[in-house]
């Protein structure tokens, strides 16, 4: 269930949110049991009679969960995801094709307040510019947790007239589910949103839903993009992604923030029948190195293994991986050797 304008209910908005939390009967099947009217099934097939397409910007603070938001909606990975913070670091699109609509969402490196090196400012940077071209923002929050940065983001995003859905997420972890009235009531007196989404991208509760709701918002338009594409974001470009995902993992608690994956190499060979893939982790110091090399080179290993396997699964095709570990020091505060990483520097 959604929260729709109040107008359109008669109701204010205290009630709206009681309702929803009144109706959610989420089962752990992550299914929502909700009232459908048969009008609400004529605006649909209204809709699909004009077709729409445009960019649904997901913006929200570091780790709040967007990239596992967008890969929820496609079905599919196009995103990295792990614990830590600022895991996406460039802007990502990814095409979810509809019989009515045609999306592009917009995953953005999460908008932080603190811009410590040259690489966060530059995120930031890619992430206002992200703003600037979207039809309308999903505002993603964590449900029952409001932060600083939270609230910084908001501010930005009012700054730009557009229609905001708020989006709040987790809300499979809310027992008793009667918490989430208070909690909702006093997020909707932050701005005037133009809808109020309970959602779980891991229990897939009320994202079926999503793709119609944010089509409402789109301009009338053709679709910028053919059907069988999901994302603008090349293979390579995933590959070092993949790699990156990878090292994260493994040294989250070691090394999440100073390296970073270069491809050298990527083309099929048509000898051996697989896809060569050579790829560069640099560090900033030495003594990482060695980190994420392990102990008679047993982590690197690890981490090409789950590449490998993982990169086999996307691409459909054998992989010969090959890793290097290099050295460039203090890479993620240097404009030319963030530039060389694929960071848009202008």
């Amino acid at each position: 269930m959604y929260l729709d304008s109040c107008s359109k209910h008669g109701l204010s908005r205290a009630e709206l949110i009681s309702l929803v939390v009144t109706k959610m009967n989420i089962s752990m099947s992550g299914s929502v049991n909700e009232e459908t009217s048969s009008s609400g099934d004529s605006e649909v097939e209204e809709m699909r009679s004009d077709y729409r397409c445009g960019f649904a910007a997901i913006v929200g603070r570091p780790n709040v969960g967007k990239s596992t938001l967008l890969n929820a909606l496609l079905k599919r990975k196009v995103s990295i995801v792990s614990p830590k913070p600022q895991t996406t670091r460039h802007r990502i699109l990814g095409i979810l094709t509809e019989p009515e609509a045609q999306i592009v969402f917009v995953d953005t490196p999460g908008i932080h307040i603190t811009e410590k090196r040259m690489m966060n400012r530059y995120m930031n940077r890619a992430a206002m510019a992200s703003l600037a071209d979207a039809d309308v923002d999903l505002f993603l929050v964590e449900a029952l947790r409001w932060t600083d940065e939270d609230q910084f983001v908001l501010d930005n995003i009012k700054q730009r007239g557009r229609p905001i859905i708020l989006l709040v997420s987790k809300v499979d972890k809310v027992n008793p589910k009667e918490r989430l009235m208070p909690f909702m009531s006093e997020l909707v007196g932050k701005a005037d949103f133009a809808e109020v989404v309970p959602i779980s991208s891991m229990k897939k509760i009320n994202l079926e839903r999503l793709p119609s709701l944010i089509a409402k918002y789109l301009p009338l338009s053709p679709p910028h993009f053919p059907e069988e594409q999901f994302t603008d974001r090349s293979e390579r470009f995933q590959t070092a992604e993949v790699i990156r995902e990878k090292l994260t993992w493994r040294l989250r608690d070691e090394l999440p923030y100073g390296l970073t994956v270069e491809i050298e190499r990527f083309e099929f060979d048509d000898e051996t029948g697989k896809l060569v893939i050579n790829a560069v982790i640099w560090v900033e110091r030495a003594g990482q190195k060695a980190i994420v090399i392990g102990d008679k080179g047993e982590g690197l290993k690890k981490v090409g293994t789950a590449a490998r396997l993982e990169l086999q699964k996307m691409l459909n095709t054998p992989i010969h991986l090959e890793l290097w570990v290099k050295v460039k020091e203090n890479w993620s505060d240097s404009a030319a050797a963030l530039q060389q990483f694929g960071f848009d520097t202008n």
